[in-house]
């Protein structure tokens, strides 16, 4: 059977394009220090990168999620532009992915409003074709729902498509969706934890996806 080239690109924001790790972490553990002092460390707040806000307060404190989320938003808005940073050559291989022609879209568990502030501060809001962020779907990743939308909202196929990101959830709904997957080498979890999920490919720089989409990625 012939592999088909891939020709889109759907993307996770956190972690992936933009490094939020650090700004994630200190919200967390500001939020949870207030309400559960001495319960959390930075090793609990790790396993918070990833999943939505309402997967994590609702596994931690079921009867505060909607209290717990409004806090930790208006905290991580106040902190963001100074705790986050681009990864390397994010910005620059985005645009030489969008000049190749490629259909590139976000597809995050972050509010669409927040993906939007972060894709401003790096200067590429101009380059995605569309945006999927949690307030789109009922179900976010890993459930294959918001990958559908973002395929649907390119005219892409699935055969075409590769998912990108640094977390469980990004190669799990790519799997679960049925598209081809790559985790990021600079995943904060480490490239050892991602690489357990079985993802097609592990990008060790974001410009290894000039030279996948160059040619039939096997």
């Amino acid at each position: 059977m012939t592999v088909k080239q891939i020709n889109t690109l759907l993307f996770d924001f956190d972690g992936t394009l933009l490094d939020t790790n650090e700004l994630i972490i200190q919200t967390f553990l500001s939020v949870l220090g207030e309400h559960y002092p001495g319960r959390f460390g930075r090793e609990d707040a790790l396993h918070f990168i990833g999943p939505s806000l309402e997967q994590t307060f609702t596994a931690i404190d079921p009867e505060r999620v909607e209290e717990l989320t409004v806090q930790y938003r208006s905290l991580n808005r106040i902190m963001h532009d100074e705790l986050v940073e681009e990864y390397d050559g994010v910005a620059e291989t985005l645009r030489l992915l969008k000049a190749q022609g490629l259909k590139m879209a976000i597809v995050s568990t972050k509010r669409s409003e927040t993906i939007r502030h972060g894709l401003d501060l790096m200067g590429v809001s101009d380059v995605f074709d569309v945006l999927v962020g949690l307030d789109h779907v009922s179900n976010p990743k890993p459930d294959p729902e918001p990958l559908h939308l973002a395929l649907e909202q390119l005219g892409a196929s699935h055969e075409e498509a590769l998912m990108i990101g640094d977390n469980s959830h990004d190669i799990e709904g790519g799997k679960n969706a049925g598209v081809r997957t790559a985790g990021v080498a600079w995943t904060a979890k480490g490239e050892d934890f991602l690489a357990s999920f079985n993802p097609d490919f592990m990008l060790q720089h974001i410009s290894d996806l000039l030279e996948l989409t160059k040619e039939d990625a096997k």
